[in-house]
């Protein structure tokens, strides 16, 4: 991410803090300059014997309603939501209901299935159609190499931090097994979980067939992205700003940056997932806790303004999220 664009975000989170020192305290680093984010607890790897495949006990909906007034401004998405995530609130929304294309949220879906199906130790070799595919739509790609070996966990960090398609064909690939199966699986769960208004037609929401043919709402985002931080091994992810894997038996070093441009420089950002196509816009699925309260959202449609520009509005959605009271 370009300088600007990170030192945009802070210093929105900094309106919210009130004061460039507090900012600062919180861990916002520059271009070159890495300070002490608040969710640096989770930017290593845990190791595979302490890793679960099993949702967390879900937090039990109680606590304090807010008092919602006013409403976030300047947020030029073109629909979104903000819930309290321990209460289940709804704090704002705009097209809550209103089916738009997602991009590469639809990734958070496939993560899930590999997550239930388990066995994150899986050895997966790399297929060599995955090259054709990427070029095919110019997708973000993990620089994966056909016939090396790597395990689900690792095309996991792969998939959710550098938003790599190459690493969801490949996971799709041996989990369906085949796109078209694996395809008919997401569709299947989001039925079972009861998203009527979502639609899969790819494992990482390229634009095909078309540039709409996946869709969601931000409510139904909403209630995907609660229910994939449930499980310790997304979180654990989806909080990193970075994964290296060194060289190892069966492939090469690999190094994956995080394309949430919030998470290390929005405090207490802990996930989820960005999304970009044409059709899409800039999209964020996202999680922040700061002082005992979770917020948890989805902006759709950003319009390109820069390569932040999701992370743009979730931070004015967030910033007046977190200044809203509880009622008396």
């Amino acid at each position: 991410m370009r300088l600007c664009a990170r030192l945009t975000i802070a210093a929105l989170a900094c309106v919210l803090a009130g004061s460039v020192a507090s900012c600062s305290a919180s861990g916002l680093a520059a271009d070159g300059v890495t300070g002490s984010p608040s969710n640096a607890a989770t930017a290593s790897v845990p190791p595979k014997a302490a890793q679960k495949t099993t949702p967390a006990t879900p937090a039990t909906p109680a606590g304090p309603v807010l008092k919602v007034t006013g409403a976030p401004q300047g947020v030029k998405a073109k629909a979104g939501i903000l819930a309290d995530a321990t209460t289940g609130q709804v704090l704002w929304s705009k097209g809550a209901d209103t089916e738009r294309p997602i991009a590469s949220i639809t990734k958070v879906m496939t993560a899930l299935l590999v997550i239930q199906a388990g066995d994150l130790a899986r050895p997966i070799t790399v297929p060599k159609a995955v090259l054709d595919y990427v070029a095919k739509y110019g997708a973000n790609s993990a620089g994966l190499v056909p016939g090396q070996v790597l395990t689900s966990d690792e095309l996991l960090h792969a998939l959710l931090l550098v938003s790599a398609c190459d690493a969801a064909y490949t996971l799709a690939s041996a989990y369906g097994p085949g796109l078209p199966a694996f395809i008919a699986k997401m569709n299947a769960a989001a039925a079972t979980m009861g998203l009527t208004h979502t639609h899969f037609t790819s494992p990482d929401g390229l634009p095909y067939p078309t540039e709409t043919s996946t869709y969601s709402t931000p409510a139904e985002l909403l209630q995907l992205g609660e229910v994939a931080m449930r499980y310790p091994e997304f979180r654990s992810i989806v909080g990193m700003q970075s994964y290296n894997l060194p060289q190892g038996h069966g492939h090469g070093h690999y190094w994956w940056g995080n394309t949430n441009e919030l998470i290390g420089y929005y405090p207490g950002a802990i996930g989820i997932k960005t999304g970009y196509t044409v059709a899409a816009g800039h999209c964020l699925l996202f999680e922040v806790v700061r002082n005992g309260r979770t917020l948890i959202g989805v902006v759709l449609g950003s319009p390109p303004t820069g390569p932040a520009a999701g992370a743009q509005d979730a931070a004015k959605v967030l910033n007046w999220g977190f200044s809203l009271k509880q009622a008396t």
